[in-house]
């Protein structure tokens, strides 16, 4: 979320994740972009006042270096005028929500973007003898039995799985389940992933000592 009202992005912040939604938070354009470049979202909340770059110019940068594959962007803006909404639309944004705005809306705007099917997207996900449902929280074991996920261990195992085979060290991990400014212990991701095994089955996910962890592609 790029958001330069302190309050605004703290509230909505902790709204998303209740929702079970892992949130980074920056305040200006260059770090928007920044982020857009070497993180792995799904949406991107953009307000087009930010201080130092216009939101609009953030958009178009992210839209011409992400042309295919990129998060959806829903844009958070004061401008409302029709004229606004059909440049911010037109720039590359899939959604436009005028503040002042309820939660409950933007909740239903995150829900219709993640329905149109975009990879990004996608709230099913397989992977080695699992399977995930991010909108539930739900994953199910190799045995097909139905397990509850916590916020964290759904954004862990949902990294995993987006990447089957691929070797996700503990600092790539800690970026995708851990906000940016949270001080994180030392143990925190072989705890989830001790979770994990013991929800999953200790085979799911497989360490490669001095590495990091992964899924398998397939059994």
């Amino acid at each position: 979320m790029a958001e330069d009202d302190t309050m605004i992005a703290s509230v909505l912040a902790q709204r998303l994740s209740d929702d079970s939604h892992v949130v980074e938070v920056v305040s200006d354009g260059a770090s928007a972009q920044q982020y857009a470049r070497l993180g792995d979202f799904d949406v991107v909340l953009l307000d087009l006042g930010l201080p130092d770059i216009d939101g609009i110019q953030v958009l178009q940068t992210l839209r011409a270096e992400q042309a295919e594959g990129g998060p959806a962007v829903i844009v958070m803006t004061a401008r409302g005028t029709v004229e606004q909404k059909v440049t911010g639309l037109d720039a590359g944004a899939d959604d436009y929500l005028v503040k002042p705005f309820a939660y409950e809306e933007l909740r239903a705007r995150l829900s219709a973007v993640g329905r149109r099917g975009t990879p990004h997207n996608s709230v099913q996900l397989k992977a080695g003898n699992i399977s995930l449902d991010e909108a539930s929280a739900l994953a199910t074991s190799p045995s097909g039995t139905p397990v509850e996920l916590t916020r964290r261990e759904l954004a862990l195992l949902r990294s995993l799985m987006m990447h089957p085979g691929v070797v996700l060290s503990r600092g790539q991990l800690e970026s995708r389940v851990y906000e940016s400014d949270i001080e994180i212990e030392s143990n925190a991701i072989d705890f989830l992933i001790k979770r994990l095994r013991t929800k999953l089955g200790a085979e799911v996910i497989r360490n490669v000592r001095g590495l990091g962890w992964m899924i398998p592609r397939g059994q």
